[in-house]
């Protein structure tokens, strides 16, 4: 009896801690997997009316298409939307910082970057000399990056102009243009006056970043520094740079197309050098974020509207939607993409 009774309990007891193992495997894929599990929220979903502030589980965008709300910034958690009611051009946030960028009133087209805290209280604006086009806030909410278009209104504009600028919040200092910074290509200063810089991305140390610069007919990557108020040319292509966070690979759009279809998404190993152009074969003219360490989001046009989507960083997979009529897509703050490059 002694001995059937002790097989029994060995066997139970095999099997408790079997179990205890599988469970904790689930807990931890469960996490790991929380972000892109995020579940579409179709057309038509009705919005409620929430308090100005933003939850740990919210995925961030700014409302557009037709009906009441479109331009303000919305939240989604669990297939419910939450309008937050703050109006933004474009819109971005990290760490218990965003900044929201938003048209002004007046003769001459202008800006105002406001800078908002969690509960999206105005904190301090900077004015801008354009129309809204990208913005970035650093993982630790620290550095804000904005641009704009002081002429024309696209990338394939003839004779387009864009002013990027840069807030350090925490000694209030404002780069206004990144043209006053230097520009190494070829181990020589490019002084050329047709510099133009977009999509800031900002490493984990709140003074590397990457952009976009483009000059004498072509576009280029460039790496910052912004304590030595430096860049230099890193490749030829990319646009709209998005750093992961792990701080690894960089996301943004490339041109390959005709002028209808002009650009795809693409991820590139920052060790290698290597790009891996992603599922979503359509064009992207957006500058993408990370919604967790392996899933890239993004806005796409749909006729008058914009969704955002997202697919897999490693280009595997199928593009898949996450939310209709809306765009400037912010990765919920409680999770480890939240912000540029971790």
């Amino acid at each position: 009896m002694r001995g059937s009774f002790g097989g029994r309990l060995a066997v139970f007891a095999a099997a408790a801690l079997a179990l205890v193992v599988v469970v904790a495997v689930v807990v931890v894929r469960a996490r790991e997997e929380r972000s892109t599990a995020t579940a579409a929220v179709p057309t038509g979903t009705a919005i409620a009316t929430g308090p100005a502030e933003i939850h740990a589980e919210d995925l961030l965008a700014v409302r557009t298409g037709p009906g009441a709300g479109s331009g303000t910034v919305l939240a989604s958690a669990g297939g419910a939307l939450r309008a937050l009611g703050v109006p933004c051009r474009r819109f971005y946030a990290a760490a218990g910082t965003a900044v929201c960028l938003r048209v002004t009133d007046g003769v001459i087209t202008g800006s105002d970057a406001i800078v908002l805290d969690g509960d999206l209280r105005e904190r301090e604006r900077v004015e801008l000399p354009g129309v809204p086009s990208r913005a970035r806030v650093s993982a630790s909410g620290r550095m804000i990056s904005w641009t704009v278009f002081v002429t024309g209104d696209s990338y394939l504009s003839v004779g387009f102009s864009t002013r990027t600028g840069i807030l350090d919040t925490r000694t209030g200092k404002v780069t206004d243009s990144l043209e006053k910074f230097e520009l190494i290509q070829n181990g020589e200063v490019n002084r050329s006056v047709d510099l133009n810089y977009w999509g800031v991305t900002f490493t984990a140390d709140d003074n590397v970043f990457y952009a976009t610069v483009s000059t004498r007919g072509r576009v280029y990557l460039v790496k910052g520094d912004v304590a030595a108020r430096r860049m230099t040319v890193v490749k030829e292509g990319p646009e709209c740079p998005s750093l992961s966070p792990d701080g690894t690979r960089l996301a943004y759009k490339k041109r390959t197309g005709d002028s209808t279809s002009p650009w795809r998404l693409h991820v590139m190993d920052l060790a290698t050098g290597a790009e891996t152009p992603l599922a979503e074969s359509g064009n992207v003219d957006d500058q993408a974020a990370w919604l967790d360490a392996r899933t890239v989001m993004y806005g796409k046009a749909r006729g008058d509207t914009v969704d955002v989507w997202a697919v897999p960083a490693d280009g595997s997979g199928a593009p898949r939607v996450l939310l209709r009529d809306a765009f400037s897509p912010v990765p919920p703050p409680g999770d480890p993409a939240g912000g540029d490059g971790h």
